[in-house]
C-alpha cells in the first residue's frame, strides 16, 4: 500500500480483493511507526500504541472471510488524539503525566461508532498538553507525557496544535486517518501546517462524551485525513445523536447523512465565496498561496467576492479566555469524577501534581492557565451564560452570519494559517495567526485543505460558513482539492527550504 498518499477507498479495494489483509495493513503501519516515529526522523507523533490493534485486525479478516456485514471502515487503521477515551488498555491523558494510567472503562461515543464501522484503533497520538490550555507560553506539540512532536516537512518546525500528533501521523503515513479535537484552531491549524485535510464540524455533530474537555461551549472532535473524501467518510461514521451529549440533539436532522454525497468535482460551479480579507496579512507567503487558490476556484466556476470581513479583529475583545477559564475547571472535575482509575481526582490535584513534579512537567513553561481556571471558581450561571452568548454572537451573528448575509455568500474563504514556525519550547510559539476563531466561537463548521507551499512548508486554505453547512463545505473543499492537487508527501527535511 502507498502509505504516504494512499486513500481509504484504495485500502478498502485492496482489502476486498484480498490484495492485502487487515492484519498485514495494520502490521505495516506498526512497522512504519517504529521506523519513522520512534526511529528515523523521530517525529514523536504517537504517544501509545493500541495493545489490541492486531487482534482487532485479525477479527476483521475473519469477519470478511465469513461473509459477515462489513462497515465502511472495516479493517482500516486509525489513530485517536490522546484526550479521547478508549477501553482497550491505553491511557487517556491529554498529554499530562498527572493522568498517566487513566484507563477508561468504556470507549468514547465516537470511538464506539468507529469500531462499529470496523475501524482498527491503532493507537493514541501526542498533542499540546491539555489541548494547549496550560500556559500562555506553551509550545505546540509538546506534552510532559509525550515530548515534542515534529513537523514532517521540516523537523525543526512546529507541527502546530493542539491535534499535533494526529495531523503528523496522517501526513507521515503512520495511519490511514486520525481523529483530532478543536476548541479554537486545534484541528484546522495543524492540518494546514502538516499538509493534510482537517475538518472542524458543526458543534454537536460529533458527540463529546468520553473526551477530556477544555470548554464544552466550543469543544468538538473532527477528522484529519490525506484527502477530503477520507475526511468526509470518517466524519460521517463518527457523527450522530448521543443521549449523553445534549448538543448532538440540537443539530438539524440529516446534517451528517451521507456526507460523501456532497463530493462533486463541480461543487464550486456557481458558488458565491467571500474572501475574508481581515484574515489575510499575517504572512505574505500564505497570502500568495491563498490568492493562487482563489484563481483555481474562479476557474472552477465560483463567484469570488472580495473585500469581505468577518470581524476577526473585533473578536479579539470577545471574552473567550474567560469562557475557557470558567468551563475548564468544571469540565475536568466532571470528567475525572467519572474516571475512578485516574490518579488525580480534580483540576486542583493536577496543578499540585505538576508542582510536585515540576522538573518533568514544567521544564520550559508553567501552568498559569490551569491555575487561573481554579482561581475563577464557581461563576454565577447568568454570568456564564452572558459570556458564552457574547462569544457565540461575536463569531456567529456579528461575524460569519453578518458577512454571509451582507454579501449573499455560500461560504467564506481565507488562508488557514501561516507556515510552520520554528520549535521553541523556551519562549513558546511564534503564532502570527489564522482564521480559526470565528467558526470556533460560533460553533460552525470549518475545513482546511492543502493549497500550496512556502519554502517547502505546507499551507492550507479554509472554507467556513454557517451551522450545519458541513456537507456543502466538504463539497467545495473536494472540488478545490481535485483541481489544485496541491498536497505532496513530506520529505522529513532537517530544515525549511
Amino acid at each position: 500500500m502507498d502509505v504516504l498518499d494512499g486513500t481509504i477507498d484504495a485500502m478498502r479495494s485492496a482489502l476486498a480483493s484480498a490484495e492485502i489483509s487487515a492484519r498485514e495493513l495494520t502490521q505495516g503501519y506498526l512497522e512504519r511507526v517504529a521506523a519513522i516515529d520512534r526511529a528515523g526522523p523521530s517525529l514523536n507523533a504517537v504517544i501509545e500504541l493500541g495493545p489490541q490493534a492486531l487482534t482487532q485486525a485479525e477479527a476483521c479478516d475473519r469477519e470478511r472471510a465469513e461473509g459477515r456485514a462489513l462497515g465502511p471502515l472495516h479493517g482500516i487503521p486509525v489513530m485517536l488524539k490522546d484526550n479521547i477515551d478508549t477501553a482497550d488498555g491505553t491511557s487517556t491523558t491529554a498529554g499530562s503525566l498527572a493522568l498517566d494510567g487513566n484507563r477508561a472503562a468504556r470507549d468514547a461515543a465516537l470511538v464506539a461508532r468507529l469500531r462499529a464501522a470496523g475501524a482498527v484503533v491503532l493507537g493514541k497520538t501526542n498533542l499540546s498538553e491539555w489541548a494547549f490550555f496550560r500556559s500562555t507560553r506553551g509550545c505546540s506539540g509538546w506534552s510532559s507525557r509525550g515530548g515534542q512532536t515534529r513537523n514532517p516537512y521540516a523537523l525543526d518546525r512546529n507541527p502546530s496544535g493542539s491535534s499535533s500528533g494526529s495531523a503528523v501521523a496522517v501526513s507521515a503515513g503512520l495511519c490511514a486517518a486520525a481523529v483530532g479535537t478543536e476548541t479554537d484552531g486545534s484541528i484546522v491549524s495543524p492540518a494546514s501546517a502538516n499538509g493534510v485535510v482537517g475538518m472542524k464540524p458543526t458543534l454537536g455533530l460529533v458527540s463529546r462524551t468520553g473526551i477530556i474537555p477544555v470548554a464544552r461551549s466550543q469543544d468538538t472532535a473532527g477528522p484529519l485525513a490525506r484527502s477530503v473524501a477520507d475526511a468526509a467518510l470518517l466524519l460521517a461514521v463518527m457523527s450522530g445523536p448521543d443521549p449523553a451529549d445534549a448538543a448532538t440533539t440540537a443539530v438539524p436532522a440529516g446534517t451528517a447523512a451521507d456526507l460523501t454525497r456532497w463530493l462533486d468535482p463541480g461543487a464550486l460551479r456557481g458558488a458565491r465565496l467571500g474572501v475574508a480579507r481581515d484574515c489575510f496579512g499575517r504572512h505574505e507567503g500564505a497570502d500568495a498561496v491563498a490568492e493562487a487558490a482563489l484563481e483555481v476556484m474562479r476557474g472552477l466556476g465560483a463567484e469570488v467576492v472580495d473585500g469581505v470581513e468577518v470581524g476577526y479583529e473585533r473578536m479579539r475583545s470577545a471574552p473567550e479566555d474567560e469562557l475557557f477559564a470558567i468551563e475548564m475547571r468544571a469540565g475536568i472535575d466532571g470528567y475525572l469524577a467519572e474516571h475512578p482509575l485516574a490518579p488525580v481526582r480534580n483540576l486542583a490535584e493536577v496543578v499540585a501534581f505538576n508542582v510536585a513534579h515540576a522538573e518533568r512537567v514544567m521544564p520550559y513553561f508553567r501552568q498559569e492557565l490551569l491555575e487561573r481556571a481554579i482561581e475563577t471558581g464557581e461563576v454565577d450561571p447568568a454570568v456564564h451564560a452572558r459570556i458564552r452568548a457574547a462569544c457565540r454572537r461575536a463569531g456567529g451573528r456579528d461575524g460569519i452570519d453578518r458577512a454571509l448575509e451582507a454579501h449573499r455568500l455560500d461560504a467564506i474563504v481565507a488562508p488557514s494559517t501561516v507556515p510552520a514556525w520554528v520549535i521553541d519550547p523556551i519562549d513558546g510559539d511564534r503564532k502570527l495567526g489564522g482564521c480559526a476563531r470565528p467558526a470556533a466561537m460560533a460553533g460552525y463548521p470549518h475545513v482546511s485543505v492543502p493549497a500550496g507551499f512556502v519554502h517547502g512548508l505546507p499551507v492550507g486554505v479554509s472554507f467556513f460558513a454557517g451551522a450545519a453547512s458541513d456537507g456543502r463545505l466538504l463539497g467545495y473543499a473536494y472540488a478545490f482539492e481535485r483541481a489544485a492537487g496541491a498536497r505532496r508527501p513530506p520529505t522529513f527535511a532537517e530544515h525549511a527550504a
